[in-house]
């Protein structure tokens, strides 16, 4: 196992910051994981909130970075662009974007588009996990990445032929913290998938998702006439909105489906696809993402080198 620095790997979204410090053979050797995502370092500067980071853990000055995430959006660092679906995710370190003026070698991977004049979409940060997970899946799947805009996305082999965007973190954040529903849920909080509420409310938004707003306003008045506590309505609300997310990904029991998730999203998603009969194949997303990035880099690396060669 290596211990010397090969490669930093970022990825950088609108509220979060995640670093690993890999060596040459993807060895972890080193992390950092703050709250600093895009919308909150404008003021500082994206190049000295970074580089707080690498002089916390000490890496060399000729260590390159790779960032994948927000930082490459309109309102980012540096805009790094799309790439069009069909899509193959195997390109995204060959259009990468570098960033310029900075003392060490910084790059930043571009986002896949739909633009669809119906229902156009766009991922960022996503692209690099499908890229991580895809090396696992040769053949292709259907991968469902939860958050806070939950991705639904249909690949052969390593092309993204399609994807969907599912706005149900946001959602929740909002209707549990900012509407009449805060008073019934506690304003939001942890979810427990093992908590009967959620299942149910899973089932009740996967099957009947026309009723989803009646259902929503049934947490308010069930804990006014049978005093449903603050977790069971926080439970059967998050139920709710994943079940209709499901509904509308066109779930149906018997179907695979490759979970890209950790954590507490991890265990909700697991747990909710289950319960409308899908077989689940559970990848972790940190895990996709050092992999979609060293793999992105690599890749960089080889047509530079070619480049200069010629």
């Amino acid at each position: 196992m290596s211990t010397t620095p090969h490669l930093v790997a970022v990825d950088w979204g609108t509220s979060s910051f995640r670093l690993w410090l890999l060596s040459a053979d993807g060895t972890v050797l080193a992390e950092h994981r703050s709250h600093e995502g895009m919308s909150d370092v404008a003021d500082r500067g994206f190049e000295t909130v970074l580089e707080g980071h690498l002089a916390a853990l000490s890496v060399p000055d000729d260590v390159p970075v790779v960032i994948c995430g927000m930082a490459g959006s309109r309102q980012g660092w540096v805009e790094a662009g799309y790439l069009d679906t069909p899509a193959d995710v195997g390109a995204i370190g060959e259009a990468a974007t570098r960033v310029p003026g900075t003392s060490r070698e910084i790059i930043i991977l571009p986002g896949l588009a739909t633009r669809s004049l119906d229902e156009p979409d766009v991922m960022r940060g996503e692209e690099t996990q499908l890229l991580g997970a895809s090396l696992d899946r040769p053949e292709g799947a259907r991968y469902c990445m939860p958050g806070t805009h939950s991705k639904w996305v249909s690949m052969r082999g390593s092309v993204v032929s399609g994807f969907e965007t599912f706005m149900t973190g946001e959602l929740f954040a909002c209707i549990s913290g900012k509407t009449i529903l805060a008073h019934s849920t506690g304003g939001g909080g942890a979810v427990d998938a093992r908590n009967p509420a959620f299942a149910s409310g899973v089932r009740d938004g996967w099957t009947r998702p026309e009723m989803t707003m009646h259902h929503l306003f049934s947490l308010r008045a069930g804990q006014l006439l049978h005093n449903w506590s603050d977790d069971e309505n926080r439970a059967r609300l998050s139920g709710l909105l994943i079940g209709s997310e499901l509904s509308g990904a066109g779930i149906r029991g018997g179907e695979t489906i490759a979970l890209v998730a950790s954590g507490a999203l991890e265990r909700l998603y697991h747990v909710a696809l289950t319960e409308c009969g899908a077989k689940v194949h559970d990848i972790d997303a940190d895990v996709a993402v050092q992999r979609g990035l060293t793999e992105a880099w690599r890749t960089y690396s080889a047509k530079s080198k070619n480049r200069k060669q010629t």
